[in-house]
């Protein structure tokens, strides 16, 4: 009689709980799906984020000597500092130098890096490499390239076109502010078009000086091979000899360096801060050059701060990296006209200078 009492009651116990079960799974299969997570904002999966102490993050740069990336390391440092990971400062002269020192960064445990490469159409090989090693990458100063077009890379470089147009506007109005003749003045822009961003902004200041009413024909181009002083001292030098007949110079190119090298040829052949009108873009090079006891032929500069192409961008990577916070696709920086009185002020409050 035992026995069969039980059995009724365990059947009904069994039951209950198959009725119970059924109901869970039909509330889970009832609730609303998860939002989509919002642009910009990490996707939570309940995991202990990546402490600050296990992130190694590359930053390769294509010329450690100069100005511009010793200050992009310097913010990036800062960074480094600020949120307790260790930063890798690598050289990245040229395309073997690049991919041995991803290797490198693998074996360092880097979980991604911050890289101007010597060569935007290194882009693909870099990616790839990167792919490999399952590592991050964001792109600072020049855009990958492949097959003629920008790569879809996180990417932080300048407003190239519109800074551009702010040189252009800097030197023509200078130059109208000295009412200089215009059948005795030429414009020397030191070009290297083989990179998108150098052809944009010596592009968008041609287009603003020819725009205000300027001849075309007396704007003279003069490609370096480098885009450094001596490359555009060069190139300057071969131009200057092809155009006698000119006896005032406004100069524009990509860069500092390209402005000084054609201003230093333009000094040998005789021309001085009277006869020159040197704008250039960076500003960090150019400080030299303004705090020089006399006034060269090297007149203003679009100052960029490299603050946000190292401080943000290590910032971005961190984030990326430790919270999943990815960056925006694209980020551009703007810049500000300085000259011999003004440059060593602004770089101050921006954080350039102590």
């Amino acid at each position: 009689m035992r026995s069969r009492t039980r059995i009724p009651l365990l059947v009904g116990l069994v039951a209950a709980l198959i009725s119970a079960t059924l109901a869970g799974c039909k509330g889970e299969s009832q609730r609303e799906p998860a939002a989509p997570a919002e642009a910009g904002k990490a996707v939570s999966s309940g995991s202990p984020a990546v402490k600050a102490s296990d992130v190694t993050i590359g930053f390769l740069v294509k010329q450690p000597e100069e100005p511009w990336f010793q200050n992009e390391w310097k913010f990036a440092d800062e960074c480094a500092k600020k949120y307790g990971f260790k930063l890798s400062k690598m050289g990245a002269e040229n395309g073997e130098k690049v991919l041995a020192n991803i290797d490198a960064l693998h074996s360092q445990g880097a979980q991604g890096f911050i890289i101007c490469t010597p060569d935007v159409k290194l882009g693909p090989a870099i990616m790839a490499k990167a792919k490999q090693y399952g590592m991050k990458v964001i792109a600072v100063d020049d855009q990958f390239v492949d097959k003629g077009k920008f790569m879809d890379v996180h990417y932080m470089g300048i407003a190239a076109r519109k800074i551009g147009e702010m040189m252009g506007q800097a030197a023509y109005d200078e130059f109208k502010k000295r009412n200089w003749p215009v059948d005795e003045t030429g414009v020397c822009v030191v070009t290297f078009d083989t990179l998108d961003t150098a052809r944009e902004r010596t592009d968008g200041a041609v287009d603003v000086i020819t725009n205000a009413g300027f001849p075309k024909e007396r704007i003279f181009r003069a490609a370096e091979q480098k885009t450094d002083v001596p490359g555009a001292m060069e190139a300057t030098l071969s131009l200057l000899t092809q155009h006698p007949e000119i006896k005032r110079w406004l100069a524009v190119s990509m860069n500092d360096e390209g402005v000084l090298g054609a201003v230093r040829a333009m000094e040998q052949r005789g021309f001085n801060k009277d006869t020159i009108i040197g704008v250039g873009i960076g500003g960090t090079t150019a400080l030299a050059e303004f705090d020089k006891p006399e006034p060269t032929g090297f007149f203003a500069t679009c100052l960029i701060n490299p603050y946000r192409h190292g401080f943000e961008t290590s910032e971005m990577m961190f984030k990326w990296i430790t919270e999943g916070i990815e960056p925006p696709k694209t980020t551009l920086t703007e810049a500000q006209v300085v000259t011999r009185d003004t440059c060593r002020k602004v770089m101050t409050e921006q954080g350039l200078l102590d």
